[in-house]
């Protein structure tokens, strides 16, 4: 007996340490206004995208991947809480998380996550006193700009504002990586948020990459170029993730926050950014995770960015310490080849309220300064949260803007217009993807139980937006 004591404790700790290695590392990479159609892989005729090619060609490609909402500080927010950024007041670019929810990073930590977040946040300032900057947010470690960023970039590392030498997007994987390296060395599993600003205007490419495009229009070689230098950035992730000996348990998500700007692609769907129509919200959705999805894969099985959350403290076991109503849904069946249809419909609601400028550069120079004289201002005053996210007397029987309720292959939009008129259009996205034909009159019955469900989810909504969650 004495014996058998004397072996508990190693018996344990060789336990745990075969329970943390069966753990999955998680990165999440998202691009800055990538459309459906910017990837070489989507039959795009002049892009050079080789890495992501190689990606798609060898993991889990989602050929129906949505952005919560069709510009990025909100779709950003669904990726952090699981819920569609309206319920937390996230309208629109320059809004914020609130305090009060509880992000996929504060989530994982419990369950012995280390996290990182690395590039564009645009859910808060970068302030370190902050309730909304990153640090304040879940993570352990940062080095982030309050919106997106070009050559030489500002960034904020955990709360110091310093300014950078290279191109953006290898900069912040540069930083991912160092963060990466340190957490397989400890043995600890992670989380790292890698958030380009590319391919954001204003566009600027480098050498190499231009070279590329001689003979596209100026304006469109500095996108493509862009895209190009976010490729091989992804190339050196995957690359520093074997080289780290971690690749084969980490589930690489890769996807954009919005759908495709004028200089983009859409892949001929209807709209662009800023739309609620196809084009505002199909972006590229690819998974790499070695480990589990063995054989290359192509689902049209439509999913987003709000089911990243729960798919990932499904897959770690991990639970949010305070439940909140989820708009996602765990993708871990489809990972594994054992979903075929999603089980309930999306909810789209593109708020009416304008959009609050945040220039980075300007943001973090004004904090180095202050910084630099030793006399900071408290987040509070200097960057303080949006008014409008913080009201909790929104109407709940009035939804201004677009929204949309999707059900597999069927999509109804609910348009309130001028003087509060309201269209309701129904497509068959499976005959019509480009959504140029209504068939609403035609389907009354699908039609009145899809509006029905709509109007419903509005109102849960605008009851969490009202703080009935907290």
């Amino acid at each position: 007996m004495r014996a058998m004591k004397s072996l508990l404790p190693l018996l344990l700790a060789t336990s745990c340490a075969a329970a943390a290695s069966q753990t999955p590392n998680f990165v999440l990479a998202m691009a800055d206004d990538q459309g459906a159609g910017d990837m070489a892989y989507c039959g795009h005729p002049a892009l050079k995208t080789p890495h992501f090619d190689t990606l798609a060609r060898e993991g889990l490609r989602l050929d129906r991947f949505y952005a919560a909402a069709p510009v990025c500080s909100p779709t950003r927010g669904s990726v952090m809480t699981g819920r569609t950024p309206n319920r937390f007041g996230c309208f629109k670019w320059g809004y914020t998380l609130r305090p009060q929810e509880i992000t996929v990073a504060e989530a994982l930590r419990p369950a012995g996550y280390t996290t990182g977040h690395f590039g564009k946040w645009h859910l808060g300032s970068m302030r370190a006193d902050s309730p909304t900057c990153p640090g304040q947010s879940g993570f352990d470690s940062w080095f982030s700009s309050p919106n997106f960023f070009e050559i030489d970039p500002w960034m904020s590392r955990d709360g110091k504002a310093i300014q950078t030498t290279g191109e953006g997007s290898e900069v912040i994987v540069d930083a991912a990586l160092e963060f990466i390296r340190a957490a397989a060395k400890a043995g600890r599993p992670f989380l790292a948020v890698v958030w380009f600003g590319s391919p954001h205007a204003p566009h600027i490419g480098t050498g190499p990459d231009l070279a590329l495009y001689e003979k596209q229009p100026e304006k469109i070689r500095h996108f493509l170029a862009e895209i190009t230098a976010m490729d091989r950035a992804m190339g050196k992730l995957r690359q520093g993730l074997r080289s780290a000996g971690v690749a084969d348990n980490t589930l690489l998500w890769y996807c954009s926050d919005n759908g495709a700007i004028p200089q983009g692609s859409t892949g001929g769907l209807r709209g662009k950014k800023g739309d609620i129509w196809e084009g505002g919200l199909r972006v590229p959705g690819l998974i790499e995770w070695p480990a589990k999805i063995r054989s290359p894969r192509t689902s049209a099985v439509p999913c987003g960015t709000w089911d990243i959350y729960p798919t990932l403290l499904d897959l770690a076991g991990a639970k949010s310490p305070h439940p909140m109503p989820l708009d996602g849904i765990s993708l871990a069946p489809l990972i594994e080849g054992k979903m075929d249809a999603r089980p309930r419909p999306m909810g789209f609601w593109d708020y009416t309220i304008q959009g609050l400028a945040t220039k980075s550069t300007e943001l973090l120079q004004t904090l180095a300064r202050e910084q630099a004289s030793g006399n900071t201002r408290p987040a509070a005053e200097a960057e303080p949260i949006p008014p409008a996210q913080l009201r909790s007397d929104y109407p709940t029987d009035s939804f201004p803007g677009h929204a949309a309720w999707t059900d597999g292959q069927w999509k109804l939009h609910r348009i309130q217009g001028k003087k509060d008129a309201i269209t309701w259009e129904l497509y068959n996205l499976a005959d019509d993807p480009t959504e140029s034909q209504d068939i609403a009159s035609a389907q009354p019955a699908r039609t009145a139980q899809m509006r029905s469900e709509l109007e419903s989810w509005l109102h849960s909504v605008a009851s969490s937006l009202n703080g009935r969650d907290y």
